[in-house]
């Protein structure tokens, strides 16, 4: 992985180029930055990492690949972080001569150790792993131009905590690490079963092989990517009982003593002979002019599909419009043979002609009436309202009102010319969900992909809150309203809590007409560095609802200094300069010298930036915020509903490199943030700001400190006891807060 670290890497020496055996042994640690390489003879080429966990213990296997270019043997000798509390099995090497050794290290010999080898070779890549427990190995020769392999091996036991279980493998930060080829592997048994497995660090592949037993893999895109492995699993008695487990993590400058929250939910497995709710399902087609050709051929097959999935005994209508409204029957009507042959017979008879009344349709299709105990609305569109209502507030609160029934609307824009924030107002209002099917894309298997998932909800309208009356436990729930929940989902809300005692949460719902609660005691002093992901991922989905309200004020045309909209924007700002979450609205803030960015200002020609301070940049944003609001369709309004969903749906905490997506629907990746647990740095110009510093940026430090100098030394412990020194790692300039006082670092390169 472009990581040296998840354990590891790499050579530190002057090149030698023919000459004898080193004496003195190539360190191989994390965080070698690529700058550098050419510099050191000894190199990671591959890292094999195979965890097996068994009933929470875990054995976890490395297998180092190290390369000497040079044209003389070396010398080299690994330097391994790994968790506290881990056991070493095993070392092995497949050269030759004498076989080496390895011994774990506590901490306070592994500070020794890792402070020589700082100051040795004067790179502050390498202060990350500063307070790390360590493996290291006697010195063990590689010969010239060659290869060899260095298996470690360690096991440890897995706390579990309410039925979670926690697994870190520790690796560089660094996004300037080593181009090292990754693999990685977990393999995890248990006599419970396995009820959901997540990591908050890297994108997965999840394969079950029973409810015991499951693999799980990187993906090829999160390959690339550094950082500490996390992942956390939950089991549960049997897959009749729920699962539910928390992730706590304290805000240290909170006044009322309270943290972050993260509830992870999986819902009991449904008995497969258990009687099914019925199902009302009204398909509304779009069959205006603009439809014509494979997109109406689509359409149909999507809608035929829908009816060969309803089970004897649900019901359907079909709805079709363009300038006017039409419908199979006047009300839905109970799946037999007679009833699809006939719809198969209407849907074939569908033209494509005219303009587009959304509001009438929409209407026709919650029109009040007899309904199954499950009503859902199918809604497909390829354009803007150009009959009957045009306005976007107005269609939305027509549907809101006319929905009495409380029908679940999945709504479907196809292609780009559709008013994307009402599609999405209109199917959230109603717990429902909106897709869109880009150009190019399916009708038929979107439609397909979100019908197969609706075969009745497993709770209905969930809430969540502690069950103390008299106090405000829990604050800020994202999402703030929680949608229906259907077989497979796994229930995630994440918000903030007050106090630091005990707590019980509640999660409720209807149930297959059945009141069901399901609760789990809460503990914030069981939270910690493992939870450190919270307060970013939590932050990151309350931006992605800051920016939706945003898109749903727009709909009124407001004044961007009206006071409610000024006051969404500031606290966008505020979070996102706070956590380093970079939206479209505030890319601007992370801009390297004398780079455009795809969302923002550019620096000035001289690398110097003027968007300084939060009155200027809350200024940026609302002009931003101003300019994309108009776009209400098109790529411009598409890309905002998928950049705020990416940001509301998100479950990824630790990515370094953040993904925009722009008005031309392609993905953009944003840098210029540095993060490591709950500190945040942002590049400004010619350096890197802690965010807490962001408003002070101009103020000059209390003190300026050079890295290898006697000062830095001194500082040394305080950035360990602090746990920034890993923001270090890219060099350059930082300022940041350090033991209470502005500190300019000065790394060099």
């Amino acid at each position: 992985m472009r990581s040296a670290a998840a354990a590891l890497v790499l050579a530190l020496a002057s090149f030698c180029s023919a000459q004898p055996v080193e004496h003195h042994p190539v360190d191989v640690i994390p965080q070698i930055r690529t700058r550098h390489l050419e510099r050191w003879p000894v190199q990671l080429q591959r890292a094999d990492a195979k965890v097996s966990i068994n009933d929470q213990v875990a054995t976890t296997t490395l297998v180092l690949r190290l390369f000497n270019p040079s044209r003389s043997p070396m010398e080299a000798r690994v330097t391994l972080p790994v968790p506290d509390g881990i056991t070493l099995r095993s070392m092995a090497y497949d050269g030759v001569g004498p076989e080496p050794t390895a011994t774990l290290l506590p901490r306070d010999k592994a500070r020794d150790i890792y402070n020589s080898i700082v100051n040795r070779y004067k790179d502050p890549a390498l202060l990350e792993f500063l307070s790390s427990t360590l493996i290291q190995t006697s010195a063990f020769p590689i010969p010239a131009n060659s290869s060899q392999n260095v298996t470690i091996v360690y096991e440890q036991i897995l706390t579990a905590d309410a039925g979670r279980v926690d697994y870190i493998l520790p690796r560089s930060e660094s996004v300037e690490s080593t181009s090292t080829e990754w693999k990685l592997e977990v393999s995890i048994k248990s006599q419970s079963p396995v009820a959901s497995i997540y990591s908050p660090s890297h994108e997965v592949q999840i394969e079950r092989r029973s409810n015991n037993e499951a693999r799980v893999t990187l993906t090829s895109s999160a390959a690339a990517q550094p950082g500490s492995f996390r992942l956390a699993y939950t089991t549960r008695a049997n897959k009749h009982e729920p699962s539910l487990t928390v992730f706590t993590y304290p805000d240290y400058s909170a006044a009322d003593n309270g943290g972050y929250f993260m509830l992870m939910a999986q819902l009991p497995e449904l008995d497969a002979k258990r009687e099914r709710v019925n199902r009302e399902v009204t398909i509304v087609i779009d069959r205006s002019g603009s439809m014509r050709g494979e997109k109406m051929e689509q359409a149909r097959q999507a809608a035929l599909q829908i009816i060969e999935g309803l089970r004897p005994g649900e019901s359907f209508n079909i709805i079709d419009y363009s300038d006017s409204v039409e419908s199979f029957k006047p009300a839905p009507v109970v799946k037999d043979d007679d009833t699809t042959r006939a719809a198969k017979a209407y849907i074939a008879r569908l033209e494509a002609n005219g303009g587009t009344n959304i509001q009438d349709a929409l209407l026709t299709a919650l029109r009040p009436g007899p309904t199954q105990p499950l009503p859902l609305v199918l809604f497909l569109t390829d354009g803007l309202p150009t009959v009957g209502e045009r306005s976007e507030v107005a269609i939305r609160n027509a549907a809101e009102k006319a929905n009495t029934a409380n029908r679940r609307i999945f709504s479907f824009g196809v292609g780009l010319d559709v008013n994307s924030p009402l599609l999405t107002a209109i199917s959230t209002t109603s717990r429902g969900a909106p897709t869109f099917v880009l150009p190019k894309e399916d009708v038929e298997v979107k439609v397909s992909q979100v019908f197969r998932r609706l075969d009745g909800p497993v709770m209905e309208a969930p809430t969540l809150a502690t069950s103390e009356t008299a106090d405000v436990r829990i604050r800020e729930l994202q999402p703030g309203k929680l949608m229906d929940v259907f077989e497979g989902d796994q229930v995630v809300v994440l918000g903030r809590y007050v106090g630091d005692r005990p707590f019980r949460l509640e999660l409720a719902g209807n149930s297959f007409g059945h009141e069901q609660k399901f609760a789990i005691n809460v503990d914030p002093a069981a939270g910690g560095m493992k939870s450190s992901f919270v307060p970013r991922l939590w932050a990151t989905r309350k931006i992605g609802a800051l920016i939706e309200a945003v898109r749903q004020s727009g709909a009124e045309a407001r004044d961007p200094n009206d006071p409610k909209m000024k006051e969404l924007v500031d606290e966008i700002v505020r979070l996102s300069t706070k956590f380093g979450v970079l939206t479209e609205y505030t890319a601007f803030l992370a801009v390297e010298p004398g780079q455009r960015n795809h969302f923002g200002v550019p620096a000035d020609s001289d690398g110097s930036w003027h968007v300084g301070g939060l009155p200027a940049m809350r200024k940026e944003a609302a002009r931003r915020v101003e300019e994309r609001n108009q776009a209400r369709s098109g790529g411009g309004g598409v890309s905002q509903e998928l950049n705020s969903r990416e940001l509301r749906d998100a479950l990824i905490s630790d990515s370094k490199v953040q993904v925009i997506i722009d008005e031309d629907l392609n993905r953009v990746e944003v840098g210029g943030v540095q993060f490591m647990n709950e500190h945040t740095l942002i590049r400004r110009g010619e350096r890197w700001v802690e965010s807490t510093l962001i408003e002070k940026e101009n103020e000059p430090p209390q003190r300026t400190i050079k890295f290898g100098t006697e000062a830095f030394e001194k500082i040394m412990p305080a950035l360990a006891k602090e746990n920034k020194q890993g923001l270090l790692a890219r060099g350059g300039t930082v300022y940041l807060m350090l033991e209470n006082q502005r500190t300019l670092i000065e790394l060099g390169e």
